[in-house]
């Protein structure tokens, strides 16, 4: 039988500009609008206005906890300009978590930016810090009671799309392919050459930026703070031993060594990837794929806990994502048991993980792309009804038993 600690956190994540809907003063709204090969966020799945909806299917599944995004463009339409409406809107989605008895996983800023902040040169401008750190400031108002708090989403991938966008800027004809969708067999070699290399320089930066939001909390709030990294769980294929190195520095472990003196940090693990001397090795075209075009690897995210334990020394480990896009349910939830019995054994280990949050609670906008399906609820983009998969109540009945091996109806 493979049961968890008591306190052990079960949950689904969400993030802001994927399931809320006319988020119009983001940075990613206005990309929608001019890169080649994006669709539209539009309505998303109108979350914004249906959030209670949202949790209360989490809540009566069994979920004991949401992580959800606030829209600094909606807090910060303007720059030092603050919302209070925006920001009674997220209090009362957090109250709303506690009065299900869920308990939410707070995330300042999940990958979109306000417009004016990538107008002025975004994360790499000298002043960013500054303009984070008040943006942080005005959130821990409204962050009374919230235990968990994560300053922002994958800096790891955010540094990726930097590049990506960069590069496309570069190749007037190149089209939009988000570093979520590998896509099909001729796009594979670029989406793959753009994700392999990574500054460590800009790695830096954003730890100290994250930094800089992490005392801002602890001075704040009484919550614990950490951040997410995107996880490739990767691993060298023969002769690619010292290219690992050199790849898995850059793309992951400057920042979880950024993550050393944090609460927790946050892993975010879906496949694994291998490593030659020449770089990242393109996903197997096997028929298993997901709807991503990534290798079926459930195994992805014990590995990628074992990685993040070692280089941040022992800093506690809340799993913020992890799931699979597939239209086959039973494949979300067989990859699903099987990563978690990979978790299990990694805990047995002596890991310290605090809790598993899937993704996604919803189908919803996969940046830039609307095929992808993660979600634990299906979405009618047409009525935004919402109709729960039989993969919600298979790791609801999990959540409420604490335990993975007793008979659960779904």
């Amino acid at each position: 039988m493979t049961t968890f600690p008591n306190g052990f956190l079960w949950g689904a994540a969400t993030a802001g500009h994927q399931i809320e809907g006319n988020n119009v003063n983001s940075d990613w709204w206005v990309r929608e609008q001019t890169t080649p090969g994006m669709e539209l966020s539009g309505d998303a799945c109108d979350s914004y206005h249906r959030y209670r909806e949202d949790i209360a299917l989490l809540a009566d599944a069994g979920l004991t906890s949401y992580r959800f995004s606030l829209e600094w463009s909606r807090i910060e339409p303007v720059s030092g300009h603050f919302s209070k409406a925006e920001l009674a809107h997220y209090r009362r989605m957090i109250e709303y978590c506690f009065e299900r008895n869920v308990t939410p996983v707070v995330t300042l800023q999940h990958f979109t930016t306000p417009q004016w902040f990538a107008n002025d040169g975004g994360w790499l401008a000298p002043d960013a810090s500054e303009k984070f750190q008040r943006y942080v400031k005005a959130t821990t108002a409204i962050l009374d009671g919230v235990e968990w708090v994560v300053t922002m989403n994958e800096p790891n991938m955010q540094a990726a799309i930097m590049t990506a966008m960069r590069r496309m800027q570069q190749s007037p004809d190149a089209q939009w392919q988000s570093p979520t969708v590998e896509g099909e067999e001729e796009q594979k070699k670029t989406h793959s050459e753009f994700l392999t290399y990574a500054d460590p320089e800009i790695g830096r930066t954003f730890t100290t930026i994250h930094h800089a939001a992490r005392a801002i909390i602890r001075a704040n709030t009484s919550a614990k703070v950490g951040w997410t990294i995107a996880a490739g769980a990767l691993s060298a294929a023969p002769g690619g031993e010292e290219k690992l190195l050199e790849i898995r520095y850059g793309k992951e472990d400057v920042y979880l060594e950024g993550s050393r003196g944090d609460d927790f940090v946050g892993v975010q693990a879906y496949s694994s990837q291998e490593v030659d001397a020449n770089g990242l090795v393109p996903h197997p075209a096997h028929p298993d794929n997901t709807l991503v075009g990534t290798a079926y690897r459930p195994d992805a995210l014990s590995m990628a806990v074992r990685h993040a334990w070692d280089v941040t020394g022992g800093v506690p480990v809340l799993i913020t994502e992890n799931g699979i896009a597939t239209a086959d349910d039973e494949q979300r939830i067989n990859y699903t048991r099987e990563a978690l019995h990979g978790l299990k054994n990694a805990m047995t280990e002596g890991i310290d993980v605090r809790g598993y949050l899937h993704w996604s609670l919803l189908d919803n906008f996969e940046w830039g792309h609307w095929e992808p399906t993660f979600g634990l609820i299906a979405v009618d983009r047409d009525t935004f009804a919402r109709t729960p998969k039989p993969s919600l109540a298979w790791l609801g009945g999990v959540a409420q038993h604490n335990e993975l091996d007793v008979e659960v109806r779904s």
